[in-house]
Formats: structure tokens, sequence, C-alpha cells
């Protein structure tokens, strides 16, 4: 089935508990009726469609009936069809009766009908009356749909109520349901930024979400990349059927209530009394009651807008281009004759404006531009300043400009016009400015650190002033963390001041203050940087609108770092996922970036590699879209990595295979973990002790680079892949260097695992467990209940293999060597695990010889001697025993 068959089909999708609930009591005989209510477009019909179709195949007649205004102004108009020829209902008692002996039929031939009622909310009272009483005779099971809030009989209250008609209550899908659907039906996870769109457009209606996916694959804006559905633009694309829904929905308005709402599809919100110029206030609560406009008050300030999203795209499309010129300045004048009182009502003049004749006031344009910024409104921002005059161009506007196309992924343009203010910047004030913006750009947006310093450099030339210097020092000390030089730049950092205002430029502190916060981190001091950050987010908080970068959701990724690294990656997982999630709302694309790259390392940390691969895909993604490659390096080995671990070892080499022809940058963070990927191919491929290699020389390199956090990461996974012994030391060492409880979990889980020692092994797995470290946890109880089988100890082995089991239940489709083979290889030694590894993923033995850098005869002596601990006696049983795939393959 193609994957728009799978979305036209997906009706039950998400639905299911309350079908199978259904289904349950029916089977049971306890529900002889079910009532599906809630508002248009959250599926009613297709369950209530799914749950006739299960009727059906139970055995059951069906019979379908729709309730309509028309059908109930004729006593059992909408049910006619169901009455048997010949009944005589002039007396109803009797009538009625005879209906239900009729449809029943001979008692030694019993037929069971359900009957679906679409509306039943419509049905006339003698209908309503007639299947009740059909229904408490047995003779029916009734299957019927409520709209939420719609006026009902008595008759039919009656009929939805009672101990014996089940009830189920829909309503709109929240975000993480509509994932959950989408999912389903596209068979495949949806990024993350293209959820928050198609759910914002369907405003969680069911009905229109599936027609907005519809029409994003028919166009082509929604296609599948590095795993990941994603949309090619920011507004999908629906259905000419979604068109038709719409319409009629809206048709259903008073004629003389049209004006309204093309005036709020055009400028909404608009103050009541603006909306009461154009029509009445009975038309206006009509539209409230049809459920066409929200209406809200807040002090005394009442306004309207459309109650859908969608409202506004379809009545747009169809106003003539002179009438929307004429609605938007009539509004705009409306607006400035009241005064402009309100802060956001240069913003609205400014847009209407724009929209209907192409330009406006210079200085109004400049006005609006300021305050979309400082609302984070970044392509509103962006579209304002791009029609200002030249003549109107300042070094000021230039910085809005150019920070607004940075956050838009523009990094290109936004350095173009950065570099034109800093030609224009005269005052020290300006130059500062100009100087903060240029370098963030050069660092962060076109990944080039060195233009970056050079850049701040020449300004240091020309800045003379004590507090100016003091600023391109904080500058230049937060690229240097940026760039992988953690102490030095942290250094540069160490007078940052508490308070911002003391400084000469709040950007300037803000930036600092966040990479401080990373320094400390991989430095190996995440509690320290987990209150700085928290203090840098209050302090934003306040001081947000005196600052054009960055966005304040900022500080919360780079705390979620610290947060994982101090052992809490379940608080990490949720200050980044907050991160992510606000800076998907203001389309901040640029940090969108680095929101994403820190969760999928935070799951990759939890063991969760199913979800670290997600995250990792969604990175890369959002790197090729936005041609900004800083992050590309460590995603994509990331992404092998975690495909690796997951057994998908086609995808690893491919992923791989992109790096080395490449210029992507390496790494400022995580130094060394770019190297991750290659080492989990090749243990992946049974091949550990090149897997050693890479890690170890990664480690050294990150350690070169005082980048403590991550050269505990990679030792431990040397540990993780059999050689504990050679790298316990350093662990133990870095664990007394870092405060938190992850780096000291590491090392006694490198302890224990030199030991060999089954209780040192579930004390870890314990620490790992409470830390968030799943898959480390797994590994830690997976060894120690091995050792304890082969201690004879059978009932503590079981109790260390549901704590393993608990914890891998947590990294669905995750194996690794220590989870796969732990049992099988217990009695081996560690030359006899390694080369019977390599041989079970196929490798032959002079291959396994110049791998380990043996003779083939020794290879041979360890492989014969692990066939008869093991009881096997080719390399097929003995890649069955290990859990490795024969397909497997060194690199």
């Amino acid at each position: 089935m193609g994957v728009q068959e799978r979305v036209r089909q997906w009706p039950l999708v998400g639905r299911d508990g309350e079908l199978d609930a259904f289904a349950t009591a029916w089977a049971n005989r306890r529900c002889q009726g079910l009532v599906i209510c809630g508002p248009a477009g959250v599926g009613k019909t297709r369950l209530a469609e799914g749950c006739l179709a299960r009727a059906v195949r139970e055995g059951f007649k069906s019979a379908r009936v729709t309730a309509s205004v028309v059908a109930a102004t004729v006593p059992l108009g909408a049910i006619a069809h169901l009455i048997p020829a010949g009944v005589d209902l002039s007396n109803p008692v009797a009538g009625f009766a005879q209906v239900a002996q009729v449809l029943s039929g001979a008692p030694e031939q019993r037929r069971r009908w359900a009957v679906w009622v679409d509306d039943l909310h419509l049905l006339d009272t003698t209908s309503a009356v007639l299947l009740r009483q059909l229904m408490d005779a047995g003779v029916i099971r009734l299957i019927g749909t409520v709209r939420t809030g719609e006026p009902v009989t008595e008759a039919v209250e009656a009929l939805t109520l009672g101990d014996a008609v089940h009830r189920i209550d829909l309503s709109v899908f929240t975000q993480e349901q509509a994932g959950v659907v989408l999912q389903a039906a596209l068979d495949g996870p949806v990024g993350r930024s293209t959820l928050h769109e198609l759910h914002t457009a369907s405003g969680g209606n069911v009905l229109y979400l599936r027609e907005l996916v519809l029409g994003a694959l028919q166009a082509g804006a929604l296609s599948n990349d590095e795993g990941i559905w994603e949309l090619a633009a920011t507004a999908p694309v629906g259905t000419p059927r979604l068109a038709e829904l719409i319409e009629a929905r809206l048709a259903t308005a008073d004629p003389r209530a049209r004006s309204v709402l093309e005036l709020l599809a055009l400028c909404e919100p608009i103050a009541l009394a603006d909306a009461q110029q154009g029509t009445s206030i009975s038309t206006l609560a009509g539209l409230e009651e049809a459920g066409l406009v929200q209406v809200t008050t807040e002090r005394r300030r009442t306004t309207l807008r459309l109650a859908h999203p969608l409202y506004g795209e379809i009545l747009r499309a169809g106003i003539p281009a002179l009438r929307r010129r004429t609605l938007l300045l009539a509004q705009a004048d409306r607006v400035e004759s009241h005064g402009a009182r309100r802060r956001e009502d240069a913003l609205h003049i400014a847009t209407w404006r724009l929209a209907a004749t192409g330009t406006a006031a210079p200085s109004l344009l400049v006005q609006a531009a300021t305050l979309a910024r400082h609302a984070h409104d970044y392509k509103q921002t962006a579209t304002l300043l791009e029609v200002l005059p030249f003549s109107h161009q300042t070094v000021q506007t230039s910085l809005l400009y150019g920070d607004a196309l940075l956050h838009l992924g523009a990094s290109k343009h936004a350095e173009a016009v950065l570099a034109e203010a800093d030609a224009k910047a005269i005052t020290e004030e300006d130059k500062i400015a100009v100087t903060m913006a240029r370098t963030m750009t050069l660092a962060w947006g076109r990944a080039d650190p060195t233009a970056a310093l050079a850049v701040n450099d020449a300004a240091r030339r020309q800045v003379v002033s004590p507090a100016g210097r003091r600023a391109l020092q904080v500058n230049e000390g937060a690229m240097r963390i940026a760039a992988g030089e953690p102490a030095r730049g942290l250094a540069m950092l160490s007078h940052l001041e508490a308070d911002p205002f003391q400084a000469a430029s709040v950007d300037s502190w803000l930036i600092g203050a966040m990479m401080k916060t990373m320094g400390l981190t991989v430095l190996g001091r995440p509690i320290e940087a987990i209150g700085w950050a928290e203090h840098v987010d209050r302090v934003h908080r306040q001081v947000d609108e005196k600052a054009l970068r960055p966005h304040p959701a900022s500080a919360s990724h780079y705390k979620g770092v610290a947060l994982g690294e101090s052992g809490q990656l379940r608080e990490a997982r949720a200050a980044c996922t907050y991160a992510f999630d606000a800076l998907i709302a203001v389309r901040a694309r640029m940090p969108q970036l680095r929101s994403s790259l820190f969760l999928a390392r935070t799951e990759w940390l939890s063991g969760h590699a199913a979800a670290a691969r997600r995250w990792y895909a969604e990175c890369v993604t959002l790197s090729q879209t936005q041609n900004q490659f800083r992050e590309m390096r460590l995603a994509l080995s990331g992404l092998a990595a975690a495909a690796a671990v997951l057994g998908d070892l086609e995808t690893a080499r491919e992923t791989l295979n992109d790096i080395p022809n490449s210029d992507y940058p390496v790494p400022g963070f995580f130094v060394g973990e770019e190297h991750l990927g290659e080492a989990w191919l090749y243990a992946a491929s049974g091949d550990l002790s090149r897997a050693r290699q890479v890690l170890a020389q990664a480690a050294k390199t990150a350690r070169e680079a005082d980048n403590i956090t991550s050269e505990a990461l990679l030792l431990t996974d040397v540990a993780r892949l059999g050689d504990a012994e050679a790298v316990v030391d350093r662990l133990t060492e870095l664990s007394q260097l870092c405060n938190g409880t992850f780096a000291p979990a590491r090392a006694r889980l490198a302890t224990a695992l030199a030991a060999n020692n089954p209780d040192l092994l579930l004390a870890a797995a314990t620490d790992l467990e409470a830390i968030g470290a799943d898959l480390l946890a797994a590994e830690a109880a997976t060894v120690a209940s091995s050792l304890w089988r082969r201690f004879g100890q059978p009932r503590r082995a079981a109790a260390a293999a549901v704590q393993a089991q608990a914890c891998a239940t947590r990294c669905p489709g995750v194996g690794t060597p220590l989870l796969t083979t732990a049992e099988a290889v217990a009695a081996l030694t560690a030359r006899e695990r390694e080369v019977a590894l390599l041989a079970s993923a196929g490798t032959s033995s002079k291959d396994i010889a110049a791998i380990l850098h043996l003779s083939v005869r020794t290879v041979d002596n360890h492989l014969q001697h692990a066939y008869s601990k093991l009881g096997v006696t080719t390399r097929r049983e003995l890649a069955d025993t290990l859990g490795q795939a024969t397909s497997r393959r060194s690199v």
C-alpha cells in the first residue's frame, strides 16, 4: 500500500483504544449502544465506520441512518427505510412491536442488526423512541454520532443514556497525538518542526490534518529525508476537498457576516468595536454560536479572531485584490483614528499597509520591525525591513535585518548585510554591536570561526574604551569555547559580570554567559554550569527586549547539556525539548540545529538509540535545508552510531561515507565524538579491536582539547567494548575532576568490568539506571547476571537479569556486544572473545590475524578453544550463539 493510500485510510489510527474498548463491551453483550461525541472534524464518522465494520465481521446485518434537519420534520423520516413493508403504524404500540418482530426474524434464525445513526442529535422524536425500544428489546445494537454542544430532544437524550450505552468523547488531537497518527500513517517519524506546522495549521482537527498531509504529499512538499518526514515549505498545502469542506462550513454563516469574516482573515484579531462597524452585534453573536469565531475579553478590550487557522487561508484565497486592499487600508485607518495607543498597533498598521500597497512610511516600518524582532518574529522582521528604502537604512536597521536573516537560516545574506553595516559603523557602540552580529553569523551560521576571530581582532584595534575592549574580549572567549578551546575561552570569561547592565553590551554578555555554561560543562563542571544557566535564563527574560540575540530558549538547551553530564538525563531531555519547541514556535531555524543535536546526544547517553537516530536525522535534515553545516559532522557520526547499534549496518556505512569527502567543519563541542559512528560500526561488525583503537585516539584528541566530558564518554565505550583495564585509571581520575554523578558512575562501571565482579556491576547498574543511562545499566546488569550464573548462583543471576531486562526495554532495538554476547562469552578469555566475535561476523582467519596482529595458526587455536567452550562446531552456530548476524562483515 502506498503512503498516500495509507494516509487516506488512517481514520482509526489513534482511536484504536476506544474502538477496542467498544468491541470488548460489544462482544460481552454489555453494550447495546455506542454514542460517539465530539466537535466537528475529530473523527466521529470514521470511528463509527470502524465500529460498524467490526459488527458486520461478527455477523451483524447493518443499516445506516443519516439524520438531518429536513428529515426531522417528518416523523420516522430518517429511518423509514428500516421499517418493514406492510407494518401498520397507526397504532404505535402495536406497530413498533411488529417492527421488532419482523426485523429480528424467526426465533430459530434470529437476526442481529447494527444500526448506525449519523448526527444522532438531529433525529426526530418518533424515530428516537422507536430505536430506543428496538435497542431495549435486543433487536438492534445502536451506533450514533453526536456533535458536541448541539441541542437534543428528550427522546434523543433518552436514547443516549443508560448503563447499556457506551459513550466515547473525542476531542481534537494534541501535538503528541498527531505525531503518533502521522508516524503510523506515513510509516516513519515526522520532524518536530513539520509536526508543529501541521498541527498548528489543522488545529488538531483529524479530518483537516489528513487533508493537509495528502495535499503536501501530492504537491511533493512532504518528503522523507534521512528517515524523517519533513515539509519543504513552512505552509502546508491542503487538497481541493479540504477547501470544499471549509467553504461549506463558512457557508453556514449569515451572508451579512461575510465582510467581518474577510476582515478577520486579513487582520485578526480585531476589536469588537471595529467588527461592529460592518455588521450588527446579533450577527457577530451568530458567528460565535456557529463556532466560526472566537471572542476573548482581556481587561476592557474584547477581540475577535477566526475559530480555526484554515478558515483564514480559505477566506484570503477568495478575496479579490482590490477588495483586499480596501479592507486592509480601512482597518489601518480605523486603528490610527483611535490613536494607535497599543504597543502592537504600529506593527499591525505597518503590516496591513505593506500588504495593501507594498510599502509604508519608513519610520513606521522601522518601528514595526523592532516590535516584530523583540517578539522573535524573525520572518516578519525581515519582510518589513527588506522594503525599507536605502536612504533610511542605518546601522541599527541593518543589525535588525541581519539578525533576522541569521535566525531564518540565511547566513550568507546576513553576512552581506552586516558587512555593509560594519562599513557604516562610526561610534564604538555601533562597532561593537556590528562585530557581535558578524562574529555570530560567521562562527555559527557560516561555520568559519577563523574569520569570526579576525573580525573581532579588527574591531579591537579600533575600539579604545576599556568597556568596549572588555565586551570584545567576552565575545572572543565565547568563540574560543565554541571553537574547541574551552579552557582558554573560559579564562577570558572568568570575570564576566553577574549583572548584564554592568557590561558594555547586553548582547555580548548574553552570548558570553551562555557559552560560559557550555565551557563549564565540557571542562567537567556541570553543576556550576547548571547554576549559571539558570541565572542566565532569569536575566535573559528580564532584558530580552534590550537584546538582539540569542533567543532566550537557547539558555535551556545549554542547561540541558549540563544536566545530562551531571547525571540528570531525564531533566536534560525535558530542557532540550522545551528549547527546541520554543524555537520552532518562532521559526528560529539556526538555533534549532543545536537543540536537535543536544537532544540527539542526550538520547544517545541514555542508550535510546532509536530516539537518538531520529534526532540526529532531524539535525542532518535541518543542516541541509538551511545550508548550515557546523553540526553536520557530529550529527552524521551520531546517526551512524545509532544505526549501528540498532543493527542497520548498511545505513551506518552509507552515512559515514558522506563525511570524508565533505568540507564539514570539525566540531568545537564534543571533541572526538565525531568518531563515534566509525567506532560503533566496527563494533557492530565484530571488530572490537579497531573500534577501541578509534575510541582511544578520539579520547586522546578530546583530552588535548580539554574536553573532559567527551573524553569520559569515549573511554567508557572503550571499557564497554572489552578493554576496561586500559581505561579504568583515567576514568577514575576524571571522576575526581568532574562534579555530578555521571563521571563517578562511569568510573565504577569500568572498575566493575575490569574486576569481573558481579556485585560491583549490579551496584553500577543501579547508579546508572538512576541517572537515566538505561543502556549502560542494562549492560552492567547483563554481565552481572552472566557471571552469577557462571559462579553457580542462579537466583542472583535471575534477579540481575530482571533488572537488565527492565533497563533494556527502554532501549528498544539496541544490540551491543555486552548485551548480545555476555551470557555466551562468560567462559571465554578476552582474546577468545575477540576472535569469536570477528569470526561470527564472517571474517576469515587470515583477516582476523591481520586485524589482531596474530598468526593465522594462533587465530585458529583461539577459535577452536571458543568452539569447545561454547559447544559449537561451525561459524554459523557460533554466530547464532553470539547473537550476531552472519551477513555482517567487517568495515
